[in-house]
């Protein structure tokens, strides 16, 4: 089982990334799938999940959306209005299942996961 973030890169405060979250050796059809951040000197920080329905942590509600592709083995998320808060190295990974708990996105039981890819949002 193999994930691999893709998509990151510099953008301006207000801009907008798409990351890509892309399968191999598996389908994505039967897997809960997270996106997860984590900044310099921060705690890991569950984002937005995926299974039959979507979730997403109070920080980037209403800004980020997750979808899927199943036909294509890949999970996106679509970040708008990005601000500096958001700089991370961003990962996917597939999970038991999603659940948000006090305006955070659960991030235990993950599974799996690969490299993450780096999003820095400044001026």
């Amino acid at each position: 089982v193999q994930l691999q973030a893709s998509g990151g890169g510099l953008v301006q405060p207000g801009g907008s990334l798409r990351l890509s979250c892309e399968a191999s050796a598996f389908t994505l059809d039967y897997y809960a799938i997270l996106w997860f951040r984590q900044a310099p000197g921060k705690e890991r920080e569950g984002v937005s999940c995926i299974s039959s329905s979507t979730y997403y942590a109070d920080s980037v509600k209403g800004r980020f959306t997750i979808s899927r592709d199943n036909r294509k083995k890949t999970v996106y998320l679509q970040m708008n209005s990005l601000k500096p808060e958001d700089t991370a190295v961003y990962y996917c990974a597939t999970i038991a299942g999603c659940k948000v708990v006090g305006g955070q996105v659960n991030t235990v039981g993950m599974s799996y996961w690969g490299e993450g890819t780096l999003v820095t949002v400044s001026s």
